[in-house]
């Protein structure tokens, strides 16, 4: 368990600690995270941490772990804590990027009920094709109940996501959501033959299975809610903002947002049905080619939206879970290919195990172990991909439940009217297999390349030997000898109660950066100057002894408040000579100011300035 404990405590520090979290989730592989300040992140640091696959910035911070990522989020929910309750960070990100990163919010948390859902349903089927359940029996109809429950109550589970992303009471929009789903409300709507309200005719819609009417309705009652919680006095809020946000949000969502939302959902999956009529199986071959692309990025989330609404809506999907079969399973062919061929005993074990979770299903660890590492092994991949999707779409090969095409789900490709389908799909799978294997076998070799995911070269082996704790070299400010803090004489310094460092005795009078970061000048005396580093920790360059009594004589600054500098730059020139004539002691101290003891393998040497004297932990 500390292994998880080591990755989440690390992700979180160098994402810019638990404050800058405005929202957080996992899915199959990713920590998924929305940031207050993106600038924040330690990006270069973070991709080295032990047990981190890789980052990718965008829409939200995705922080790739594998299959261990359950572990990992539990126990950064323990460092994080509940978050749901922090205002929502100024976003400084464009509009495009904030409505991808809300719908990815509200969406992604939906398929694990869906998937669970919608595989149950799938293996009723079964059981029921090879004789061994009848389709009949109470059993049969109670199981399958339980595996619709998920769609039927969709409205509601959105309304709950949809709270949690907007930072407002989910069981209060749950509720006014819920309205649209009572057994009265439906008798009225559908059964009396209408209603109306306020003298307005509510439409005659079924909302179950909805999506789009939950959003709508949740995104004004946040601003309702948002409203009555600033003006309404604190001793009545407990019952009077429920009350008013509930009153006034569910009417105006039964007469326009509901209908709204309802129509929305059709019209999307209407558009998509049409592109694909249109564009016919090569829209299937040509999504599977680009999927490996879309995946590493995150940017196959986007299409969420469309698969929930139209499974819900048509209770199938076949554009984007065909193509995904196709685009799995030749990852896992690809992958099983190279731990064959390859004389690398660490990638073969990675390719191993990335091979048997993209054959299950998962394609992230075969993506970032492996196919984004070596180009041959991705053109392999994405020729299988779109052979096999071409064969697929050919087929009018369908989706039954909304989970990740892998062997253990193939039974989502059961169909009860149309038995052809599931065989196609097998077909599907074991070209996609085959065609992957063999291409890899043939064109792979050793050689990595410059991965798109990174601006190095990378490589398996450099990601097995990485430390197990981050550190940061500590560079000399100056030309001089290192000695210890505590031999300094200043017991404030000496005690490290300002913080750990080390300490050196210059040979001359100039002081240079020691790290990358921010100029911080911290009065006029010019003895004392700071570096705010982009891994976290401030630095403290403290020349001589009671040196402040000098007010700034025979000192010159060579930089501003505010100014970015880079390692090695100058900073400060004094008068070497004249300031140890007066009687001042020129030891010059380089401290860490968070009072946390952390500086480790210092060598008490003579250097030169840039030479590395030491680790810092972080």
């Amino acid at each position: 368990m500390s292994k998880y404990v080591d990755i989440a405590k690390n992700v979180v520090h160098l994402i810019g600690g638990e404050k800058n979290i405005s929202h957080m989730e996992h899915c199959s592989t990713r920590l998924r995270f929305s940031l207050r300040d993106n600038s924040k992140v330690q990006l270069e640091v973070l991709k080295k941490v032990p047990g981190v696959m890789s980052v990718i910035t965008g829409v939200q911070l995705q922080v790739v772990i594998g299959n261990e990522v359950v572990e990992v989020y539990q126990e950064v929910e323990k460092i994080v804590g509940v978050i749901s309750q922090r205002a929502v960070s100024s976003d400084k990100q464009g509009f495009g990027t904030r409505f991808l990163d809300f719908l990815i919010g509200v969406f992604q948390p939906l398929v694990p009920a869906i998937a669970g859902g919608g595989v149950l349903k799938s293996l009723l089927v079964l059981f029921s094709v090879l004789g061994w359940l009848d389709n009949t029996s109470h059993t049969y109809r109670i199981l399958t109940m339980i595996g619709d429950a998920p769609l039927y109550f969709l409205p509601l589970l959105v309304a709950i996501t949809t709270a949690n992303k907007l930072k407002v009471n989910p069981l209060v929009a749950l509720s006014t959501v819920g309205v649209m789903l009572l057994p009265a409300m439906s008798t009225i709507l559908a059964i009396e033959g209408g209603a109306s309200l306020f003298g307005y005719t509510l439409q005659k819609i079924d909302y179950a299975y909805q999506v789009f009417p939950a959003i709508l309705t949740v995104l004004l009652y946040a601003q309702i809610e948002t409203f009555f919680t600033k003006f309404t006095p604190k001793a009545l809020r407990i019952f009077l903002v429920p009350l008013m946000s509930m009153v006034i949000t569910a009417p105006i969502a039964l007469m326009l947002l509901a209908p709204l939302g309802y129509n929305l959902g059709t019209y999307l999956a209407a558009f998509i049905l049409y592109l694909y009529d249109l564009l016919g199986w090569i829209a299937v071959g040509l999504l599977a080619g680009v999927l490996p692309f879309m995946v590493v990025t995150g940017m196959h989330k986007a299409m969420l939206p469309y698969a929930i609404s139209t499974y819900s809506s048509l209770g199938k999907e076949i554009l984007y879970l065909p193509a995904s079969l196709a685009h799995n399973i030749s990852e896992s062919g690809a992958a099983f290919a190279v731990a064959l061929k390859t004389k690398d005993k660490n990638l073969r074990a990675t390719a191993i195990s990335a091979g048997i979770s993209a054959f299950c299903g998962i394609t992230e660890p075969a993506l970032y172990g492996v196919t984004f590492l070596y180009k041959k092994v991705l053109y392999s991949v994405v020729i299988s991909s779109v052979i096999s999707g071409l064969y697929i779409g050919i087929n009018l090969v369908e989706a039954f439940a909304l989970v990740g095409p892998g062997f253990p789900s193939m039974s989502m490709f059961i169909s009860e009217t149309a038995s052809q389908n599931i065989i196609q799909a097998f077909i599907g799978f074991a070209l996609a297999l085959m065609i992957s294997f063999v291409v890899t076998y043939i064109l792979f070799n050793d050689k990595p390349f410059e991965s798109v995911l990174d601006n190095n070269p990378t490589s398996t082996t450099a990601v097995e030997n990485t430390v197990n704790e981050l550190t940061q070299p500590i560079y000399s400010p100056v030309n001089g000898q290192v000695v210890e803090l505590s031999s300094v004489n200043d017991k404030v310094f000496a005690s490290k109660v300002m913080g750990d460092g080390v300490a050196f005795i210059p040979t001359e009078g100039k002081i240079y950066a020691p790290t990358s970061g921010e100029v911080a000048l911290f009065n006029g005396t010019k003895h004392a100057l700071g570096i705010k580093t982009n891994y976290g920790v401030e630095w403290l360059i403290h020349i001589g002894i009671d040196t402040v009594r000098l007010n700034g004589e025979y000192f010159n600054l060579c930089v501003t408040q505010g100014q970015q500098v880079n390692t090695g730059d100058l900073l400060c020139e004094f008068d070497f000579n004249k300031i140890k004539d007066a009687g001042y002691d020129v030891t010059t101290m380089l401290i860490a100011t968070d009072g946390v003891k952390r500086v480790q393998d210092i060598s008490l040497i003579a250097v030169k300035s840039g030479d590395v004297v030491g680790t810092i932990l972080l």
